[in-house]
């Protein structure tokens, strides 16, 4: 191992006396940059991660509805909110739905909606309890910034762990998850014209699920990672519709 990585693992091991020391420093330090660098490291390190029920970190459940008696049960709740959104602006767009195409909206809506509660809503994202191919965390709860839709990485290295105190708890509420396919602009309208123009065709509803609702087209992004600029992207046209399922009969 190299010298910087004994000493971060000797700084780690010795988290609780880190912070004792940070926090004498702090009370004498006036210069803003080092209480800046002070107050960020006791931050970090003095987060109870580990522990999951609300008799061990009091703390962290402040501010909360008192149903929630863990961790992982709220940052499920949490993920399943994001999500539920989502399916609201989808569901209150029909009023701009084509008249004629108002039904076939709806319904694919229903099964969208039948379909998030049969996975619950995909809470699963944000629970540290979860398999690890279902999670966006790692088993103690960090979550790292996925980057601009428009690269493959994070150029801040943004990480955070929601689980640890309170504070963490609700900055991680300033994450995004973004849409890479923007939802509004294009996912949401494209669903719209596909059933408007369907012509007989059957409307591929599994593909916009995937879109609006799936870490297919879900990136988890930090706020300063989070562009509002027009993404310029577009849903992929061979997968609007599909061909219809044919009855054969055996004569």
């Amino acid at each position: 191992a190299s010298d910087i990585e004994r000493f971060l693992a000797a700084f780690c091991s010795q988290g609780d006396a880190v912070v004792e020391a940070a926090r004498q420093l702090l009370s004498d330090e006036r210069a803003p940059r080092r209480q800046k660098l002070l107050a960020d490291l006791i931050h970090n390190l003095s987060g109870n991660v580990l522990a999951e029920d609300k008799e061990d970190d009091k703390p962290w459940f402040e501010g909360l509805d008192s149903r929630f008696k863990n961790k992982s049960s709220y940052m499920r709740y949490s993920c399943e909110s994001r999500v539920r959104s989502y399916l609201k602006e989808v569901s209150s767009f029909i009023p701009n739905v084509h008249p004629a195409a108002r039904d076939e909206y709806k319904e694919i809506v229903d099964l969208m909606s039948d379909k998030l509660r049969s996975v619950k809503y995909n809470g699963c994202y944000f629970d540290r309890r979860e398999e690890a191919a279902a999670r966006l965390c790692t088993t103690e709860g960090w979550f790292s910034c996925q980057g601009p839709f428009d690269r493959d990485d994070c150029p801040g290295k943004h990480s955070i762990n929601p689980y640890s105190n309170r504070e963490s708890r609700i900055l991680f509420s300033t994450w995004n998850l973004d849409h890479i396919i923007e939802k509004r602009r294009a996912v949401v309208p494209e669903l719209a014209e596909a059933v408007k123009t369907r012509d007989g065709r059957e409307v591929n509803w599994e593909y916009f699920y995937q879109l609006l609702f799936t870490v297919d087209n879900l990136k988890l992004v930090h706020i300063a990672c989070h562009k509002k600029t027009n993404h310029n992207l577009s849903c992929d046209k061979a997968k609007i519709y599909r061909k219809r399922k044919q009855n054969h009969t055996i004569s």
